[in-house]
């Protein structure tokens, strides 16, 4: 099978995946398929196969290394650090999503720590080169991530088989409680300048995004124009976080029926 079939019989294989979850109600009437269940499906899917995916991700991180390139021209008092995200970030856990949606599941942190125990991530593009770039020019990195406590043996274990720099334990910040940064941020500037930040959430920068609502994320973002591309480095991430959450008021115990109705509520159509 050459590399044209393959890539339909891929599509080919996810629509028939999403038609599958197609349902009828009470009526008798086709029902939509559920945009929570099917739309990180659809995500991963651009993520796994578009080319655009791989040229915004390479984007950022040359813009990173322009950015860097010109702070490491200036005088700083203390050590430099970069922080970065972990998860679509710098390693892509896609195959996860894959695997949740033609289950029909939803995230759980149980099937997610199943995930993460098999040390399978690939890496984000341009990611690795990056940080790899940046060690060799005496800036350290620290790891700022969400994951758990229980996850530190093979996240570290995932970091260092594509020899991250700095994947070490005093490196990594799991979380602890709360799904906040900003401690964890202020940590690492006790002892380093943090001339740059790195994330696919807006809470990986700043704790003025944490848990806003849909307007106060666009009108923070607005104001803090000038730091994207300079200190504020977003690689792109459709499948989950906070974009989703404030749709429906991170309220994620809501039945999967009620969040599509908020969502397609919310929606500009004709």
């Amino acid at each position: 099978m050459n590399s044209i079939s393959k890539c339909r019989f891929i599509f080919l294989f996810f629509l028939l995946a999403a038609s599958c979850k197609v349902q009828r109600n009470a009526a008798g009437n086709v029902s939509t398929p559920s945009l929570v269940m099917q739309g990180p499906l659809w995500g991963a899917v651009w993520q796994q196969k578009a080319a655009e995916y791989k040229a915004l991700c390479f984007q950022a991180y040359n813009t990173a290394r322009v950015q860097l390139d010109i702070i490491l021209k200036e005088q700083h008092e203390k050590p430099l650090a970069l922080v970065t995200d972990i998860d679509e970030t710098i390693l892509d856990n896609s195959p996860y999503q894959v695997h949740s949606a033609l289950r029909n599941e939803e995230y759980s942190d149980s099937s997610w720590m199943v995930w993460t125990k098999r040390v399978e991530c690939d890496t984000v593009p341009g990611g690795l080169s990056f940080f790899q770039y940046a060690k060799s020019k005496g800036v350290s990195v620290f790891y700022i991530t969400n994951r758990l406590e229980a996850e530190r043996v093979q996240t570290l274990q995932e970091l260092q088989r594509w020899n991250f720099p700095d994947a070490t334990n005093d490196h990594l910040i799991l979380k602890a409680a709360g799904s906040g940064k900003g401690s964890r941020r202020a940590k690492v500037s006790a002892t380093h300048e943090i001339v740059m930040l790195f994330g696919d959430n807006l809470s990986d920068f700043s704790s003025v995004f944490d848990k806003q609502p849909e307007k106060e994320r666009n009108t923070q973002t607005s104001n803090n124009a000038a730091m994207f591309g300079s200190k504020f480095i977003v690689l792109p991430n459709i499948m989950y976080g906070d974009w989703e959450g404030t749709l429906y008021n991170y309220q994620y115990t809501l039945p999967v029926n009620q969040k599509d109705s908020v969502i397609i509520g919310s929606l500009r159509k004709y």
